[in-house]
């Protein structure tokens, strides 16, 4: 039983064949984290569960609204070619990943699904080009969002953070509390900045060398989190996303413009 009280699962990886045979779902929704380092305080698969957790909520709650959805099992793996020399942090290469993003568009064309949002979980994963490429040859409306930057973290949050920081520790302390450790254990998440301005400020884009950029493998100070705050948050995204996920539901594909 899904939370949300219904009879059936929004999941798929729960569902069983026969309700699979005799259903229809205008959306699914691919789910994409990663498994990396966190500071000291969050485990690995932090990416991973947020991005599984908030596309589960988000269908469940325009499932109630009448969206036709599905959620697909989440990919744990993610990009992070600029920190293979921090253990086990596991790598895809873009090229990897948009190979393993077309068979699974393959796939959803084979059951009739004819719109894919795919869900972002991790700072590494870029779809736009990969989709820019992939729509020319499918049917299925293809779209991505990135579920951190669907709501502004700066009215919920201090210190928002780029990674492990205040925005990422209170979600994880709201949906996965018994895997956080506590925060006397977590590193500052004191970040170096480039030395050139532009790169600085951002109006000129390089990857950064992670190993270089902190000591901890955390970027923001997760000092100020709270479960409390985590669930704000998530609360105000997964509304935004299930209102998305509705209008596309009902959208016609082949008329999207006005």
């Amino acid at each position: 039983m899904s939370k949300n009280g219904s009879s059936e699962s929004v999941q798929l990886k729960e569902m069983t064949w026969k309700t699979v045979q005799s259903a229809h779902f205008e959306v699914a929704i691919l789910p994409w984290g990663a498994t990396e380092a966190h500071n000291y305080h969050l485990p690995y698969a932090t990416d991973t569960v947020q991005v599984e957790h908030i596309a589960v909520e988000a269908a469940e709650k325009a499932t109630q609204l009448g969206a036709s959805v599905v959620v697909l099992p989440a990919i744990p793996f993610g990009v992070h070619t600029q920190q293979r020399d921090i253990s086990l942090n596991m790598n895809l290469n873009p090229s990897t990943q948009a190979m393993v993003l077309s068979d699974l568009i393959q796939s959803l064309e084979d059951a009739g699904v004819g719109k894919l949002i795919v869900l972002n979980g991790h700072g590494g994963n870029d779809f736009r080009q990969m989709i820019r490429e992939l729509q020319a040859d499918s049917p299925v409306f293809l779209c991505a969002a990135n579920w951190w930057t669907v709501v502004s973290g700066k009215d919920y949050f201090e210190h928002v953070g780029d990674h492990a920081g205040e925005l990422e520790t209170s979600v994880m302390m709201h949906i996965a509390s018994d895997l956080v450790r506590p925060l006397s254990e977590a590193g500052s998440g004191t970040d170096r900045q480039f030395k050139i301005s532009a790169l600085r400020d951002r109006s000129v884009w390089a990857p950064r060398e992670w190993s270089q950029v902190s000591d901890d493998t955390g970027v923001g100070d997760p000092s100020k989190s709270s479960s409390k705050k985590g669930a704000s948050f998530i609360a105000a995204v997964t509304d935004e996303l299930a209102s998305f996920i509705l209008e596309l539901s009902n959208a016609d594909a082949d008329d999207m413009y006005e």
